[in-house]
């Protein structure tokens, strides 16, 4: 791409390459799984079906409607239900991000913690950067229905866990997206890490002081 065609890139749509390349860098995104996305006034643009994040091109990328219409560029990954669900509950989101990620996608097939987070309150990062991480119901990549549980669901959330699948966050940022992700499949390790060994989590006074301190939202008794 010439510094012209460059300088005509929404700043955006550079982010978001500059995003996949570092989570494929991360070990993240193996192959070609995985998605991006932005939102630009009413459109939503995107990493195309079968892209491989660390190869991703500014200028080359699929452009949606909010409704899910195909405008230009590359046929748009079939999972797009998921980010147009995130989109919809939150005017303020900027982006979305979904993963594989190895320890978020092996959690993900496990009984969930809570029924309003998949993820315990392991460490106060979790809590400040992601906030409670409710598991959707496994449907096939995708499929509608996984936007439909996404909307149905009666609780804050900036993130979710995909049953049998992987992550998915929401951010007013590309970068807020992408280190929320991160922070699960951190959280996910962990959790990993001390199956069946007694474990201290957070207890709900230090939740409520994070939640308080950054505006996330988490489950406490009253």
């Amino acid at each position: 791409m010439s510094t012209t065609e460059l300088d005509l890139v929404h700043p955006l749509c550079i982010e978001l390459v500059q995003a996949g390349a570092h989570l494929a860098a991360l070990g993240l995104s193996p192959g070609s799984s995985g998605n991006l996305s932005v939102r630009i006034g009413d459109t939503i643009v995107m990493s195309p079906t079968g892209a491989d994040l660390a190869s991703l091109e500014a200028d080359k990328l699929s452009r949606l409607t909010l409704a899910g219409e195909f405008l230009d560029g590359p046929k748009a990954s079939k999972e797009f239900p998921l980010h147009q669900a995130m989109y919809a509950r939150d005017p303020s989101a900027v982006s979305v991000v979904h993963l594989h990620s190895p320890h978020a996608a092996a959690l993900s097939c496990t009984e969930p913690w809570a029924a309003h987070s998949a993820l315990p309150p392991i460490t106060p990062y979790l809590v400040m950067r992601v906030g409670q991480v409710p598991l959707i119901p496994y449907a096939a990549p995708g499929n509608v229905s996984q936007g439909e549980h996404i909307d149905g669901l009666d609780l804050d959330f900036r993130a979710i866990l995909l049953q049998n699948h992987g992550p998915l966050t929401a951010g007013t940022s590309v970068q807020q997206a992408v280190d929320a992700i991160i922070e699960i499949e951190e959280a996910a390790k962990l959790v990993l890490l001390l199956q069946d060994r007694p474990t201290r989590l957070l207890t709900d006074p230090e939740i409520r002081e994070l939640t308080r301190t950054y505006g996330t939202s988490w489950a406490t008794a009253v």
